[in-house]
């Protein structure tokens, strides 16, 4: 609608409802005046919004005749028109679908319906009439469709099976004068301004009321970043060899399941405050059994079960530290303990969650990062099948160049060093670290003799390096990444072998 148009068509609207109180039908005004009802509506909207008027929308439901329905208003019904074609003498049923082409075929078989025509077969098959007179009523029905007036549902479904009518549905508007009613549309201000504040207008001002319940822009879709893609995959590999996931829930640990059950030595220099992120509250932990915590005690300071342990004084006070936790080995003790007191079973477990150590950050190190960790707990495990592990396990994720490199931990024995080649970097990176679990940290828990646990840990961020081309650590995760990565990362599929 243009803006002349739309102008003319509400002072229209205005002045008739200013001399009169109300409009009963806008279909009326709208024709008495010219206008288009469409156009009608846009501005009847437009006045609402302004509270000039009032409106009340209604609907008629109804039939409307299509192009054939018209023709048949004029010239009469199919049925009709044959019926009329056909004189009193007859006439041959080919000359009368030649006289009157495409009606004849529906005209005729409804006119033998009716029994206002018959067919008399011979040589030429002949139409005759059956009556001197008759009434269209299809006609009649459509004629009353398109004056308005209603129909028995019976003759609607009917007309409507033949295709003459569809259903339609018309609205209008009944208004009438709204509180701010006036014969001139006043443009509501939407903003204050500096001007209409220094020159004092604002007062006189009508300002258009904000909505508050409006929704506003959408905002851009999320995405999903490339350590979580790589986690769900890591995840479904894990899955698929048969491993449950462990519960990772609890950042904070306490220093002895973090590192005492794991036969690491009190002064081991892991736990010196230049490593590890130790809490100031709650500093201390007790939620450990009694019973396990005397025999870990006694393994660190005095030995057994084959070990001479540690011969130092172990103190409560430094097991007690709660601290954030630095691997979760932490939770692959309480797991394997708590296996321990329910009766041993097989057991594959794993975990993908974050661990903190207090590192120098550098393009392969964080101080904050995501650990993985897979633990197999059998009997007559050996270092072979840890090392046939490491290679399907990785396999599956697209990584077949692996070297391993002896390393001493403190509670796993023997020890090995995970490396993988990185192609940007050019070098061989650690991915992890990996070994079988000292009997000193096994059997205090109650572990039979006879059990062996292989385990290993990575960070995910490395692998996630290698798959994504990134060679700095800080590009992938912390406080310096570029959303533009995490928005444009293609759909992380691991190399998954069968």
């Amino acid at each position: 609608m243009s803006d002349d148009i739309k102008a003319a068509v509400e002072t229209q609207l205005l002045k008739t409802l200013d001399a009169d109180g109300a409009i009963a039908d806008t279909r009326v005004f709208a024709k008495v005046n010219t206008f288009d009802h469409k156009l009608l509506a846009g501005a009847v909207r437009s006045l609402m919004a302004y509270e000039m008027i009032t409106s009340e929308e209604v609907t008629i439901n109804g039939w409307a005749l299509n192009a054939e329905a018209k023709l048949f208003i004029a010239d009469g019904s199919a049925e009709a028109q044959c019926f009329n074609a056909v004189p009193a003498e007859g006439m041959a049923l080919d000359q009368l679908k030649k006289l009157l082409g495409p009606v004849a075929d529906v005209g005729f078989k409804q006119a033998m319906v009716q029994k206002w025509l018959a067919l008399e077969k011979g040589e030429v098959p002949m139409v005759v009439r059956k009556t001197d007179a008759i009434v269209d009523i299809v006609r009649e029905q459509l004629v009353a469709i398109e004056a308005g007036q209603d129909v028995d549902k019976k003759t609607a479904d009917t007309l409507k099976k033949r295709k003459l009518i569809s259903a339609s549905s018309e609205k209008y508007y009944q208004l009438g004068k709204g509180v701010k009613f006036a014969l001139q549309k006043v443009k509501l201000a939407t903003d204050l301004t500096q001007e209409m504040i220094s020159k004092g207008t604002w007062k006189d001002t009508q300002f258009k009321e904000y909505n508050f319940n409006a929704l506003g822009q959408p905002p851009a879709g999320g995405h999903v970043h490339p350590l979580l893609k790589v986690r769900k995959e890591f995840r479904e590999i894990f899955i698929s060899m048969g491993f449950e996931e462990m519960p990772t829930n609890n950042f904070v640990e306490s220093s002895f399941w973090n590192f005492d059950a794991l036969f690491q030595p009190q002064q081991h220099p892991a736990r010196d405050a230049h490593d590890t992120f130790f809490m100031t509250a709650p500093q201390t932990s007790n939620c450990f059994p009694p019973d396990y915590l005397e025999r870990v005690k006694n393994t660190h300071m005095n030995g057994g079960y084959g070990s001479i342990g540690y011969n130092y004084d172990w103190k409560l006070a430094e097991a007690q530290k709660n601290l954030m936790r630095t691997h979760t080995t932490a939770v692959s003790s309480r797991m394997l303990y708590k296996l321990a007191q329910d009766g041993f079973r097989p057991a594959k477990y794993f975990s993908i969650d974050r661990v903190f150590r207090n590192e120098a950050v550098d393009r392969t190190h964080l101080a904050e990062f995501h650990q993985i960790e897979g633990v197999i707990c059998d009997k007559g495990l050996t270092l072979s099948d840890l090392i046939g592990t490491l290679h399907q396990f990785f396999n599956k994720i697209g990584i077949t160049q692996l070297r391993f490199k002896p390393a001493y931990n403190p509670y796993t024995e023997p020890s090995m060093e995970i490396f993988s080649y990185h192609p940007l970097l050019k070098k061989w990176v650690e991915l992890g670290n990996s070994g079988m679990f000292r009997p000193e940290m096994m059997e205090p828990m109650g572990m039979p003799a006879d059990v062996s646990v292989i385990a290993w840990g990575l960070s995910l961020e490395r692998p996630a390096m290698i798959l994504y081309g990134i060679d700095n650590i800080r590009d992938l995760f912390g406080h310096k990444v570029n959303l533009s990565i995490v928005k444009a990362n293609p759909v992380c599929r691991l190399q998954l072998q069968q």
